[in-house]
């Protein structure tokens, strides 16, 4: 059993079990993934089992009784021996002996244990790697033989089994990152740092312990052989059942984790090899290999110059492989195009990663060797840089579009850029660009990112903080030749949560860690909100978790903190937040992550990596050497003391035995021995401490005890008395601020170093415009050193500023303020002119030309100086001055020089700083006659004028013209980056003046421009090209304005907000300076500048511009031709001679109640404005007839005239008067226009009485329904319950059934089937006790005749489509209308022909049907029918094709009835005669006769309840002439009472007749009273009506819709009450 510190045996936070199940379970995960995943590990683990095997049949006998124990705490053996095996071989140091991919070093290994089995076949430690290891353990095990008996059953369990478990326990860190979230911000170097810590816990606590390594090292001068005892029977059969019970308890906990969720075990890729870089010949075939872990696991992805490579758009060239982790890119026949950078980029969902090679191909024959160029750097010296022409002395290097100093808050996304343009040029020679912050190298993380497109470099700060701010600073590096270029970065706080809360603090750093401790120091924020800071929060949160935790309970104002209480192994990242009483601040960035260990641990770790970082350490005790109580410690001494704690520190002790350490720390107060325990529950595993809790001004002592399981040992010394109070004081503040000018937006601000003060942090600059009283921080990072300039001030303001300083202790006071200074750039010397040549050469003269320098120095440049030289035989000689006097022009002429002489000159320019450094010597010039026919280059180009789409290009004519004057200038362009090729003119014809406006430029592109003079003997040689000019309109860029002012002045205007100090407004005509001023008169105030024309005029036309001097190009221009000048000209007078603007001139109008309105509208009236209303030159006032108004506000003027007469014909004006501004309008109403408005007038009027009672709205009309009915409606209005409504037509009323509803205000009059005798004229009335109103409609001639055309359209417009019927008589064709008129012309068409009408085909109107009857139809009447309805305007038509089926059909429709009409005429019948019920007397006769008809003539039979009768003398039955039949009975008797019935038939059918006979005796009256006419005598008949005929005809139809050919139906005959059947027989 492992054995504890007796202090943890009786505390519940330490659980034995639970760290046992979490070893298993990191096991069992990672033989789990590396099953799945990893052939190199199954291979390396199989080359391991042969090497095992060997051993564990040499050492059956050795095994120990407690190896099942030793197991379970990380197999101690195996750990010995992976140690040696660590240290014996460098390349297996990083990984473990199982996971290897060294197959050469498993064979030597597993040769060694074969050749030496034999010999230490009873040793337990046969696992090393060689001879020489393994005397040097045979040795170590002699001296620890009580460990040996304890050593490592884990063999038992086979030796795949013990392979795979040792990989589990070298990486088995590794599977406690799979579940955890890492913490954003770790850095490369710091990542690399912790991962070399975790390795190194996991490796010493899980196999061995330094002092075991080197006390076996100690015991192996010795190779003498260990001698074992063989174990008993029992003792085996015991291992045996425990390492069956392990073997359980094992699969019992893998099974457990297959059930684990998965994205627990996820993690990011990790590179275990990465691929390597190459150097290979032409022809020859490379391939990069690399290993991946990750789960899930990692998709791979090969770059090359980070461009995916795709194996088929290149086949053969690329070979890709993966499997079980190892990737593999194989590139053949590699060419000189294949040298490159290739990069593995490897991705699943917890991150990429990506590794880099590169791969450089050599040529066997070549000027020069591409090898020296590796990954975008130059390892060949800077002499030999190469270049197309070959090796050159250095590289050009240029920065062009840089980054100036920028702005940003905390939070947002800044970004940095510059490009860079190197010459020469050379193909796959990269340079290697750099960045720096504040002299110190930039590295890429999560917070800074780094990206060279090959033209142009950038850096973003991703989340920007104020530890981003600081100088940046861009280095190109082409081998030992560099260039460099600087701005500043200011990062300004985010805004608070809490208005008046303090700024984070910032540079948040890890001090001094160790197992449990650490210290955490920060800097204090420049912005407290308002009111000073309390103190300081500082939070902790554990690497892979998102729970943060506050450490201390009450604010610190000390900027450290010892933060105790950390887990050992583990990481931990920690923040700061600022309070003040307002609140607290947003957190600080998050430190960098620290681990807590042992300082000697972290050391070693540093010397020897190991495997990589897993996000967490698993801490295992070691396993203690017989228990030695521990010596006291020493070296205690106080390190640290504030107010708030004090930190000790101290060295372990020399005498602790093998077994771990921790302390005690006791304190007492000083001048007592009352020593008390301040830990008094779990002690210290860090030789730190921080002790709280004590009151401030006392003085203490400490002392510190040691101990283990063997017990406490003696305390140590103890210090000296220490007083609890602020050892740093807060340092003092600063003197003498001084304040310089920089630029016109900064200034340099210097002081003098806070006196005496003790670890200073830097300094804290504040500006305040002078008398605004708010100060401003000028930097948030405290800033070392004693000078500091000061950004993004405001031109033109006097600035005052202070500084104080900063330690941990806090601020200083401010010193005191400066002195103001206005912002204003500061003069100095120009730099030197530049592009010098030559503009013309004479025998004894030469003309110089030259550029203006690029930096004037603030200052105006006062004028140049010109030096030259002789140069003979290429040796340059004295420099002489060629002008005494400074020239103000860029063009000069040297006089005096010798012909056919080579020259050298030099330019200086100077301003009121002095002369500034001359430009470097130009190359050599002849000084010779120029004979040349064609113009000189013109020279002194200047760009002005410049928007994002035009410019304004102006020059100087040459100096040299040639053998003819100049006739014209060409203007060229290109885009900076094109090549010369891509000159193009922008005019076609040349120009006469020396300028050109450009236009046709795109937006944000860079352009290079050149002039050409021409003459008549051609065009000469091209000027120098002008910078490079981006098209782009700049910020508050303004453009010049035209102005009439009130007195009728012209004067063009600008405005510049961009001006210094001594800037000036500079005006030309047609870019050339105004030398008469007669005409102009210039006046500038402030930032504005006007040119005011004293009399506009065609002298005065062109192209007036302005230029703003000592800026930045700051210029605009108008132009002034002839339709300009007009305008501006009327424009004048208007304002000299002032009117009143009108918006319309006079206008009159009606109101509602017949009056005249008469009103214009101004643009705008002043409320002193004045008008006059004149009728014929009389002057007319306000009174009854007319009424004024005048609105100020809109400029509305109108006159009401209540009634206008005769006598107001005539001229109304209205005259008005604002202020100078006159004007007047007048309308003329006479003759026609007069009595036109006098009588709509009077109309008016007339509609405004009649509107006073009810009054329709809309008058009388007509609309014509869906119905085809025809609705007279009209509107009404001002109705109310006694309003009546009466309809009239042609003068009599229309009586009406239903009183009228105005609730719509609508009447109707609804006429039905509307016709000829509905013609009329309609009038309605209106009428009430306030008037009537009446509304006529005439409805004859053509008003009749429209509305019949629509009532015939609508009914046209209802008809039905045809439909097809078959009669009797043949087939009929009809469609139906909602009712028709005989307006509506009907007329029918066959096959597109018109019908003629016969007999035979007849057309008709039967109700609303309208039908075509075709009698007896033949095939001749197929075809298409076309029903044409005319309405008097349109003709409707509907359409019919009665062919094929549709025409069969008909037909055989109409032949069944056809013959069922035969049948049914010509069928036997009873015509009528008979009675239903006949009563009689008995002895009575009785005699009925009926009518019968057939044909042929029907056969007759009489029945007696339903039996034939027979004729006798009692029953005389007779049938006369086939018609009448008669049937006597003599002297009745009550036998002859029954049914009886007659029967007809022929061939067609059969018809019955029934009736009843009742015979009653003699007397019996029952029923009612009938006279029989054939019977003798006044016989008394009582009978009833019902009488019931049956009747049966057949003929030869044939129904198909009948089965057995039969079809019944009832008919109804004309006799009342009588029922008749029908049966038709086929």
């Amino acid at each position: 059993m492992m054995a504890l510190p007796f202090y943890q045996k009786h505390h519940e936070h330490y659980d034995r079990a639970y760290r046992h199940k979490e070893l298993q379970s990191t096991l069992s995960q990672y033989q789990k993934e590396e099953k799945r995943k990893s052939a190199v590990y199954s291979h390396g683990s199989t080359a391991y089992t042969r090497g095992s095997a060997a051993y564990r049949h040499g050492s059956a006998a050795a095994y120990s009784h407690e190896s099942a124990a030793a197991y379970s705490h990380g197999s101690a053996a195996y750990s010995h021996e992976s140690a040696a095996y660590d240290h014996e071989s460098a390349a297996h140091s990083r990984r473990s002996a199982a996971y290897s991919l060294g197959s050469e070093s498993l064979s030597k290994m597993s040769s060694a244990y074969d050749h030496e089995s034999a010999a230490h076949s009873r040793r337990s430690a046969a696992h090393s790697l060689g001879s020489e290891s393994l005397s040097k353990m045979s040795a170590a095990y002699d001296h620890e033989s009580a460990a040996l008996s304890r050593r490592s059953a884990a063999d038992s369990l086979g030796s795949e089994s013990l392979s795979k478990r040792s990989a589990a326990y070298s990486l088995g860190s590794e599977a406690y990152s799979h579940g955890q979230v890492y913490v954003s911000g770790i850095t490369d170097t710091e990542q690399e740092r912790i991962k070399e810590s975790a390795a190194y816990i996991a490796r010493r606590n899980l196999f061995a312990t330094g002092e075991g390594i080197s006390a076996t090292r100690v015991a192996t001068s010795s190779s003498t052989e260990e001698q074992h005892e063989k174990k008993s029977r029992k003792v085996a059969i015991r291992e045996s059942a425990e390492r069956l019970a392990l073997k359980k308890t094992l699969e019992e906990t893998e099974e457990f984790h297959r059930k684990l969720n998965e994205d627990k075990l996820l993690h990011a890729p990790e590179f275990v090899i990465k691929p390597r870089s190459h150097t290979v010949w032409e022809k020859q075939n490379v391939k990069l290999h690399c290993t991946v872990t990750g789960w899930p696991e990692p998709r791979l992805t090969w770059y090359k110059n980070n461009v995916p490579i795709n194996v088929h758009t290149h086949p053969g060239k690329y070979i890709i492989e993966s499997r079980y982790g190892m990737h593999s890119l194989e590139i053949n026949k590699c060419d000189f195009e294949d040298t490159a950078q290739y990069r593995a980029s490897a991705m699943n969902v917890k991150g990429e990663l990506s590794a880099y090679a590169s791969l450089v191909v050599k040529r066997y024959k070549g000027e020069f060797d591409e090898s020296y160029f590796h990954a975008g750097t130059v390892t060949m010296p800077l002499s030999f840089g190469v270049t197309p022409h070959g090796y050159a002395s250095k590289f050009e290097i240029h920065f062009v579009d840089k980054f100036e100093v920028s702005f940003g808050r905390e939070g947002e996304t800044m970004s940095l850029g510059c490009t860079v343009i190197i010459h020469p040029d050379i193909k796959r020679f990269h340079p290697e660009i750099q960045w720096y912050r504040n002299g110190v190298l930039i590295t890429p993380s999560k917070w800074v990112q780094m990206h060279w497109s090959g033209e142009r470099a950038t850096l973003t700060l991703a989340h920007a903080n104020k530890e981003d701010e600081g100088l940046y600073t861009l280095r190109v590096v082409m081998g030992d030749y560099y260039e460099q270029y600087s701005a500043y970065v200011f990062v300004r706080d985010a805004d608070a949560e809490m208005p008046g809360a303090p700024a984070s603090p910032l540079d948040v750093e890890c001090l001094d860690a160790n197992k449990d401790y650490v210290i955490i120091s920060w800097k204090q924020p420049a912005v407290d909100g308002g009111s000073p800071i309390l103190g300081y929060f500082i939070d902790k949160c554990e690497v892979g978790t998102t729970h943060w935790s506050q450490c201390n309970e009450t604010p610190v104002k000390f900027a450290r903190f010892p933060v105790t209480g950390l887990i050992e192994g583990r990481s931990y990242i920690f923040r700061v937040r600022a309070v003040n009483k307002a609140g607290i601040s947003i957190p600080s960035r998050v430190s960098e992550p620290v681990a807590a260990l042992d300082p000697a641990d972290r050391a070693r770790l540093r010397s020897h990596p190991s495997a990589p970082w897993t996000g967490q350490i698993i801490v295992t005790e070691e396993e203690p050497a017989e228990g030695v109580v521990p010596g006291p410690p020493s070296d205690l001494h106080v390190i640290e003391a504030t107010k708030n704690y004090v930190v000790l520190s101290w060295k372990p002790p020399g005498e602790r035995g093998h077994e771990g350490v921790m302390y005690f720390v006791e304190k007492c107060t000083a001048g007592t021995e009352n020593w008390q325990r301040v830990n008094t529950e779990i002690p210290v595993k860090s030789p730190r401490f921080a002790v709280f809790d004590l009151a401030e001004g006392k003085s203490y002592r400490f002392r510190v005890r040691c101990c283990n399981s063997a017990g406490i040992g003696e305390p140590s010394e103890a210090t000296e008395a220490t007083v609890v109070g602020d050892k740093l004081d807060i340092p003092k503040a600063p003197g003498r601020i001084i304040p310089t000018r920089n630029t016109d937006t900064s200034v340099v601000v210097t002081w003098t170093e806070s006196k005496d003060a003790k670890e200073l942090v830097g300094y804290y600059v504040e500006a305040s415009i002078a008398g605004s009283g708010r100060w401003e921080p000028s930097n948030n990072n405290p800033v070392k050193g004693t000078r500091f300039i000061c950004h993004g001030l405001l031109t033109g303001e006097n600035y005052i500023f202070r500084v104080r300083a900063v330690n941990a202790a806090g601020l200083s006071e401010y010193s005191q303020e400066s002195e103001a200074i206005e912002v204003k750039a500061a003069i100095a010397a120009p730099s030197p002119p530049y592009d010098i040549t030559v503009l013309e050469s004479v025998r004894d003269s030469m003309v110089l030309g030259w550029k203006q320098p690029k930096i004037i120095g603030g200052a105006e440049i006062t004028g140049y100086y010109v030096n030259y030289r002789e140069v003979i035989d290429g040796v340059p000689g004295k420099w002489n001055e060629a002008n005494i006097k400074p020239v103000s022009e860029r063009a000069y002429r040297i006089h005096n020089l010798k012909e056919n002489m080579v020259y050298q000159f030099q330019v200086a320019a100077a301003n009121l700083a002095g002369v500034g450094t001359p430009s470097p010597p130009t190359r050599s010039f002849k000084c010779e006659e120029w004979t040349i026919a064609v113009p000189g280059p013109p020279h002194d180009l200047l760009c002005t004028e410049v928007r994002k789409d035009s410019l304004v290009l102006l020059w100087k004519p040459p100096v040299y013209i040639g053998r003819n004057p100049v006739t014209g200038y060409y203007v060229d362009v290109k885009e900076t980056e094109a090549t010369d090729e891509h000159w193009r003119s922008v005019n076609e014809k040349p120009i006469a003046n020396k300028f050109l406006k450009v236009s046709g430029l795109k937006e944000g592109v860079s352009y290079l421009f050149r002039v050409r003079a021409t003459n008549q003997a051609g065009v000469g040689k091209p000027s120098d090209t002008t910078d490079p000019v981006i098209a782009e309109t700049r910020p508050g860029t303004k453009e010049m304005e035209v102005d009439v002012d009130d007195n009728g002045v012209i004067s063009l205007n600008f405005e510049c907000d961009q001006m210094s100090p001594d800037s000036k407004f500079v005006w030309s005509k047609n870019y050339e300076p105004i030398e008469d001023e007669s005409r102009l008169a210039f006046d500038a105030k402030g930032g504005k500048s006007k040119a005011a024309f004293k009399d506009l005029g065609e002298d005065d036309l062109g192209i007036y511009s302005c230029a703003v001097t000592d800026t930045d190009g700051v210029s605009s221009s108008y132009t002034i031709d002839e339709e300009e000048m007009k305008r501006l000209l009327a424009l004048s007078h208007e304002h000299k001679f002032p009117t009143v603007p009108l918006k319309s001139e006079l206008a009159a109008e009606l109101l509602e109640k017949g009056q005249v309105r008469f009103w214009l509208q101004a643009e705008k009236l002043s409320g002193n404005a004045k008008v006059n209303f004149v009728f014929n030159d009389k002057e007319i006032v306000n009174g009854e007839k007319y009424k004024m108004k005048v609105d100020h506000n809109t400029g509305l003027i109108e006159m009401i005239m209540d009634k206008i007469e005769d006598s107001d014909e005539g001229t109304y004006t209205f005259q008005l008067q604002d202020g100078k501004a006159t004007n007047q309008s007048s309308l003329v109403l006479i003759g026609d226009v007069f009595k036109k408005l006098q009588n709509e007038a009077d109309f008016q009027r007339q509609e405004w009485f009649r509107k006073q009672g009810p009054h329709f709205i809309e008058y009388l009309g007509w609309e014509v329904t869906a119905d085809c009915n025809v609705l007279l409606k009209c509107k009404v209005a001002n109705i109310k319950k006694e309003t009546h409504i009466v309809w009239y037509k042609d003068g009599r009323e229309i009586m009406v059934d239903e009183e009228h509803d105005f609730k719509d205000g609508v009447c109707t009059l609804l006429i039905s089937e509307f016709s000829k005798k509905d013609a009329g004229i309609y009038e309605v009335i209106l009428k009430d006790d306030r008037g009537k109103d009446k509304s006529k409609l005439k409805l004859v001639e053509a008003a009749f005749a429209d509305l019949m055309n629509e009532v015939c359209r609508k009914i046209a417009v209802s008809a039905t489509e045809l439909k097809i019927k078959s009669m009797a008589e043949g087939i009929r064709l009809f469609s139906f209308v909602n009712y028709y008129l005989e307006d509506l012309r009907v007329s029918w068409l066959h096959n597109d022909a018109k019908i003629k009408y016969t007999d035979r085909v007849k057309t008709g109107v039967t109700g609303e049907q309208i039908w075509l009857q075709i009698s007896e139809p033949t095939p001749q009447d197929k075809g298409k029918y076309i029903m044409e309805l005319f309405d008097g305007k349109t003709t409707h038509t509907r359409k019919l094709d009665l062919s094929g089926q549709a025409f069969d059909e008909a037909c055989a429709e109409f032949q069944r009835l056809k013959q069922a009409a035969v049948a049914e005429r010509n069928r036997a019948r009873i015509l009528g005669g008979l009675p239903d019920v006949v009563t009689i007397q008995e002895g009575k006769a009785l005699n009925l006769t009926c009518n019968v008809w057939g044909d042929p003539v029907p056969e007759v039979t009489w029945l007696k309840n339903e039996k034939p009768l027979t004729a006798d003398a009692h029953c005389i039955l007779k049938y006369e002439s086939g018609k009448s039949a008669s049937f006597t009975m003599t002297g009745v008797n009550t036998i002859d009472s029954g049914r009886y019935s007659i029967l007809v038939k022929n061939k067609y059918g059969t018809e019955t007749s029934d009736f009843t006979v009742i015979v009653t005796p003699a007397m019996a009256q029952i029923g009612m009273v009938m006279h029989d006419g054939d019977v003798q005598g006044p016989n008394l008949n009582t009978m009833t009506i019902a009488k019931r005929k049956k009747a049966t005809a057949t003929n030869n139809y044939h129904n198909e819709g009948e089965k057995e050919g039969k079809s019944s139906f009832i008919y109804t005959g004309a006799a009342p009450r009588r029922k008749i059947s029908l049966t038709f027989c086929s």
